[in-house]
């Protein structure tokens, strides 16, 4: 099989995945409460990252890193997967979860704030269009269409979608400069955010035995959100000629989304959801085409 047919297929596995996880987080949230699911599928993303790494002989490489990359690996697993999750599974449980995913999405352009105040990157005019059309859908699905009105439906959970996607976004920019193993670092960053979140959940609520759905919830997040997909996607990358022709593919995820959650989660989607989408999405395409043509550094 030709090796960009493989990416093809790996790009395709993953985004079929992260079209389903919307649905898992909201569906699992019914018969655990948020610290639950972040406790337990979290559990199971180190176990599973753990198995990886030491199945494909990472441990001896792991064992050589000085004190600073451990280090390293303690800020990034704070911010992802403790502070990421954190607050976008508390978003899940307060609002719709076409509403929490969407607003989620928002992450790109956040990103691109992110490298023009931290990383110092020029900004363009296109750049600023970009950010205007992509935060004015935000504020569509945020008000659900009353945008005159200026009415936020739930401004808390709104507040808590749109964090994620800032705590996300700064994950990646404080980990553009890693040049250490990808599935080394990933499994390490998870290692470190689960005793963040151990000590989390054991501070500030009561453990508890929690039921099948439950864990079978936990078990399909922590494998194909946090861990196994991760992994088949970095192999997509590896095995593509450019990373654009996989990358570009994510942007199928969040309408993928919306069509598994209204089947599996029963939601009617509000057409303020999807005309916010759809601003984010050309926001982002802006964004990206606008970066490519002025010759700066993508950042996929």
């Amino acid at each position: 099989m030709e090796q960009q047919t493989r990416a093809y297929l790996f790009a395709g596995a993953t985004i079929f995945f992260w079209s389903t996880v919307a649905s898992a987080f909201k569906l699992t949230l019914g018969y655990i409460s948020f610290e639950e699911l972040l406790f337990y599928s979290t559990l199971f993303s180190v176990v599973i990252l753990g198995t990886i790494v030491a199945v494909s002989g990472r441990l001896a490489q792991i064992r050589h890193w000085p004190a600073s990359e451990f280090a390293r690996s303690a800020l990034l697993g704070f911010l992802n997967p403790f502070l990421y999750y954190l607050v976008v599974l508390k978003a899940y449980s307060l609002l719709p979860a076409q509403e929490a995913l969407t607003l989620n999405f928002i992450w790109p352009i956040v990103l691109v704030l992110f490298s023009i105040v931290i990383l110092h990157q020029r900004i363009t005019s296109k750049t600023l269009l970009a950010m205007v059309i992509s935060f004015s859908g935000a504020l569509v699905i945020s008000t659900r269409g009353d945008v005159l009105g200026f009415r936020v439906t739930h401004p808390l959970g709104a507040g808590l979608a749109l964090g994620s996607s800032a705590v996300w976004a700064l994950y990646w920019v404080y980990g553009t400069k890693d040049t250490r193993d990808a599935i080394s670092r990933l499994c390490m960053n998870f290692v470190f955010g689960f005793v963040f979140v151990a000590v989390y959940v054991l501070t500030f609520s009561i453990p508890s035995l929690v039921g099948a759905e439950g864990l079978m919830g936990s078990l399909y997040v922590g494998a194909f959100e946090m861990g196994i997909t991760y992994v088949v996607w970095l192999y997509a990358l590896r095995l593509s000629r450019t990373t654009a022709q996989v990358s570009n593919l994510i942007y199928l995820t969040p309408f993928l989304s919306l069509i598994v959650v209204h089947f599996a989660v029963g939601e009617q989607i509000f057409g303020s959801t999807l005309a916010g989408l759809v601003l984010i999405v050309s926001g982002i395409w802006l964004q990206h085409y606008g970066r490519r043509r002025s010759g700066l550094t993508p950042k996929d």
